[in-house]
Parts: C-alpha cells; sequence; structure tokens
C-alpha cells in the first residue's frame, strides 16, 4: 500500500512537472507569434495608407523593401560560410525568387486594388489549392468533408470579393467603399497568394534542415531583389519628373515598418509558429490569430467593416480549411503525447528508438518499474 502510494503521487507529480514545463515554454512562444503577426498587419495598413494617398509605383517601393531585407538577412546568416550549396538547392531557390518577387508585386497590386482586409485573407488563397490537389491526388475516404470544405472555402472568397465584410457607409451622400468589390480587384491579391504559397512549398521540398532553410532564404531574397531590380530601373526612368520625386519621398516609418515587420520579422514568426508551435501559414489557428488583428486593426485605422459580415467569411474560410486539408488534426494528432501511465506502451517507436541521454533512460526505466508495481498489486 505504502508503495502504491508513492508511485502514485510521483506519477501524478511528473504529470505535473510535464505539463507545466511545456506551458512554461510554449506560452511565450505563443505571445511573440501573436505580437508578431499583429505587427507585420500594421504594416499592411500602413503601407495601404502610402499606396492610396501618394500613387507611387509598387514596384519601385517593393524593390527597395526586399533589397534593404536582403542586407539584413545576408548580415544575419551570412550565407556563404558553413557547407557549401549544391545546385540541387540553389536553382529552385533561384526560381523560387523570381515567384517571391511576382508575389509582392502583385500583393501590392492587389492591396492598393481592394484595401487591406481582402489583401490579407487572400493569402490563405493557397489552401484552396491544396485542398483540391488533396482531393484529386488522394485515395483514402472522407471525400465529401474535402469537397465541402472547399465549396465553403470558395463560398467565403465569393462573399469577400462581394464587399460582404464592407459596411455601407455614406460619405457626402455616395457610397464609396463598395466601389471596388468584384474578382477583378482581388485577381491581383488572389494570384500573389497562389505564388507566394508555390514559395512556401518549394522552400521546404529543398531543404529540411532548419539553417539550410535560413540560408536558403537568404538566397531567395537576394535573387528576389535581383529579379526586380532591372524592373524598377525601367519604370523609374520612365516615370515623369514629378513622380520621380513623389517616389523619393517614402516615409521612413512607413517604409522601416514593411522591411522590418512585413519581410523580416514576418519569417522568423513564421519559423517559431511551424517548427515549435505546429501552426502551418495555411491552417484555422493562423487564420484565427489573422482575424483578430484585423479587427482591431480595422476599429483603429476607422476602416469601413462590417464585423458580422466578415466573422461569416472568416468562419467559412476556417471551416473549410480545417475540413478540406487535414494537415491541422495530423499535426494535433502526431504532437500529442499519452501522459496516463496506462498508455505508456502506446508510444510511437520513432519516439522510443530516439537517442536519449542515460541519465533520461534511467529515469524511464524507474517509471516503469512502478508502473510494473503498480499494476501487480
Amino acid at each position: 500500500m505504502l508503495l502504491e502510494g508513492s508511485s502514485r503521487g510521483r506519477i501524478r507529480l511528473s504529470r505535473y512537472n510535464l505539463g507545466s514545463g511545456r506551458s512554461s515554454r510554449i506560452y511565450p512562444l505563443h505571445a511573440v507569434h501573436l505580437a508578431g503577426r499583429f505587427l507585420r498587419l500594421l504594416s499592411v495598413y500602413t503601407v495601404y495608407q502610402y499606396l492610396l494617398l501618394s500613387g507611387s509605383s509598387v514596384v519601385i517601393f517593393t524593390f527597395l523593401c526586399i533589397s534593404t531585407a536582403a542586407i539584413v538577412f545576408l548580415i544575419i546568416h551570412r550565407p556563404w560560410r558553413g557547407r557549401s550549396l549544391t545546385t540541387y538547392q540553389l536553382v529552385p531557390s533561384i526560381i523560387n525568387g523570381a515567384f517571391l518577387a511576382i508575389s509582392y508585386v502583385l500583393w501590392g497590386l492587389g492591396l492598393r486594388a481592394c484595401g487591406p482586409l481582402r489583401t490579407i485573407m487572400a493569402e490563405y488563397v493557397g489552401a484552396v489549392l491544396g485542398a483540391i490537389s488533396t482531393l484529386i491526388l488522394s485515395r483514402g475516404g472522407g471525400k465529401w468533408k474535402k469537397v465541402a470544405g472547399l465549396v465553403a472555402m470558395l463560398a467565403s472568397y465569393l462573399f469577400f470579393s462581394q464587399g460582404w465584410a464592407i459596411a455601407d457607409r455614406k460619405i457626402d451622400g455616395k457610397f464609396t467603399e463598395k466601389e471596388s468589390v468584384g474578382f477583378q480587384p482581388m485577381s491581383s491579391a488572389l494570384l500573389g497568394g497562389v505564388l507566394a504559397g508555390l514559395c512556401r512549398v518549394i522552400a521546404r521540398r529543398v531543404s529540411l534542415k532548419t539553417q539550410m532553410k535560413r540560408r536558403l532564404h537568404v538566397v531567395t531574397v537576394v535573387a528576389a531583389s535581383c529579379f526586380l531590380f532591372p524592373v524598377a530601373v525601367f519604370e523609374a526612368t520612365q516615370k515623369p519628373a514629378e513622380a520621380k520625386v513623389q517616389t523619393h519621398n517614402i516615409p521612413i516609418w512607413t517604409f522601416i515598418l514593411n522591411t522590418l515587420f512585413g519581410i523580416i520579422l514576418l519569417y522568423y514568426v513564421d519559423v517559431i509558429a511551424e517548427e515549435r508551435l505546429h501552426i502551418s501559414v495555411a491552417s484555422p489557428k493562423h487564420l484565427l490569430v489573422t482575424s483578430g488583428c484585423i479587427s482591431i486593426l480595422e476599429l483603429i485605422y476607422g476602416m469601413d467593416f462590417s464585423f458580422l459580415g466578415f466573422l461569416i467569411c472568416a468562419s467559412l474560410l476556417g471551416l473549410g480549411i480545417f475540413e478540406a486539408t487535414p494537415l491541422e488534426r495530423g499535426q494535433r494528432e502526431s504532437t500529442q503525447l499519452p501522459l496516463q501511465a496506462d498508455n505508456f506502451d502506446a508510444l510511437p517507436n520513432s519516439l522510443m528508438m530516439s537517442p536519449i541521454s542515460d541519465a533520461r533512460q534511467k529515469g524511464n526505466d524507474r517509471v516503469c518499474n512502478i508502473i510494473n508495481c503498480v499494476r501487480t498489486q
């Protein structure tokens, strides 16, 4: 009886220590993810105001921001150091840079045409292509759920394009906020979201190691700035003198926000979310954080915002992503480890075969002995 009581106390204490230790490590990462996401969306609203009021070139502004971010990434990571990169890694990364440059330009054009809310939500359009590919290539069951999820995502973007998240607010007796509704203003943002999703897929396929991913990301950003350089120079030479002066007078605050929070910090926040929190970019959890930040920023900036319509569209999009792409549920099942004593034998073999220290192995052996003693009594 004494052994049984002490063993139960040890098991409860081990459960408590595991939970508290995991929570103490995860909560700060969630705070970093939330703060980084909010700052990135804040930069989107700042860039929207600049592009809408100034009418300057999207290509030149994008080139200045990407080239500055490329210099910062080169200073931080120094991709020329360490193990040399192979041609198999460099060529896809350079091609990925071209896709990244085009996606940034289309993103800026879509931001000017349809506003920040629909441009941000268009970044999740890659989940639609993922759902279509999963529906076509998968052989398992549950296809009706995937079809229903795909229909929900398409309906969500249809409602976004028709201005469901925009309120009817009169300005000088005229309705001016719904002039840019329809798929045509959103086409640039949607295409930019597709290319951004393609960039993420290529980056994951090229390398699985974190350090190698960072070096290849630097190569991708540098390649994107190189691809944009001749286009920016050509557009600068074709502009009249007044437009050139207006382009050179870019607000420092807007430039710093977009470069620091919209490109540099965004990469590190996405890495933390995917690798430590198991939250992919096109997932319902990521969409939930984005929706909350959008609601706050829409109220702060006094935008023409319909909360009820936005809630309906975002709920349809999140439900469609959850049903059509099983990534979120698969990650949740794979990351949850059983902590009960009766389920210790159900751990996966890959986890049991992982290299651990001798002290940890001895501790596991002691716990197993205690559990066996409790079962026999």
